[in-house]
């Protein structure tokens, strides 16, 4: 049990740590290229779906099948993700804000942010009390969706009027919350007999709505065929590396 703690804080630390990823655009003193946070969506698209059917949907149904209680938390994952946005008024972005993209008002982008980030914590440590492989695969995952959400939700609150070191400090803070969630799965799995057939269908519902409902649509807007073609290839380069991970610890 020590090394499932282990490993689930610097998996959550490694998350938090993307919350930093908005210093890039300190670098270069202006917003990321928005066809290239796009790219990145696309990458996470493929990764997140990646982790949903190839890994954690296997791994709820390896034992007795596709029963309704697998099907039936792979819905409470989906419609949990749809509470927390519809409550909150709150989505992923990941595409700064602008004239053509607006958002909502910065400080309950942060309030959401941080349920989101509690959430990543609960299905991270979830993955690690089936395996070490899981937890680094569902990680992996998280970490693809987390750096283009990260920049995107630094934009959000420097467009908002917040400076960039405050919206730095304030997007890290609200990342912490990953360590509540990863605390509060693992606390629960010692008395709550076999969480992980709960947990693992829970992050599967999660990922595909996160996909389906909040990234896919960004997407959406672009028209031009080459730039359709690339985010095409990002989406199956995350499936492939999500896929190809797998097979390493075969």
């Amino acid at each position: 049990m020590f090394e499932v703690w282990l490993y689930s804080l610097l998996s959550v630390a490694v998350v938090s740590a993307l919350s930093l990823a908005g210093i890039v655009t300190l670098l270069f003193n202006k917003e990321l290229n928005k066809n290239i946070l796009l790219y990145m969506v696309s990458l996470s698209v493929g990764g997140l779906l990646g982790g949903a059917f190839f890994h954690l949907i296997p791994e709820a149904t390896q034992s007795s099948g596709f029963t309704l209680t697998v099907s039936s938390f792979i819905l409470v994952g989906i419609l949990s993700s749809f509470l927390v946005e519809q409550v909150l008024k709150w989505r992923h972005c990941h595409v700064p804000t602008s004239e053509d993209h607006p958002h909502s008002f910065a400080y309950m982008n942060l309030i959401g942010d941080a349920v989101h980030n509690m959430i990543d914590g609960i299905i991270i440590g979830g993955a690690y009390l089936v395996s070490t492989p899981m937890g680094i695969m569902t990680t992996l995952a998280v970490c693809l969706h987390e750096l283009p959400q990260e920049i995107g939700d630094f934009g959000v609150l420097v467009y908002a009027g917040f400076t960039r070191r405050k919206a730095l400090k304030y997007n890290f803070l609200t990342a912490l919350t990953a360590f509540i969630g990863v605390i509060i799965a693992l606390t629960l799995s010692v008395y709550v007999e076999g969480l992980t057939k709960y947990l693992i269908p829970f992050a599967a519902g999660n990922f595909i709505y996160i996909a389906g409902s909040d990234l896919i649509p960004e997407l959406h807007a672009e028209g031009e065929l080459s730039h359709i073609i690339i985010q095409l290839a990002a989406m199956l380069l995350g499936v492939i590396l999500l896929y190809g991970i797998g097979l390493l610890f075969e």
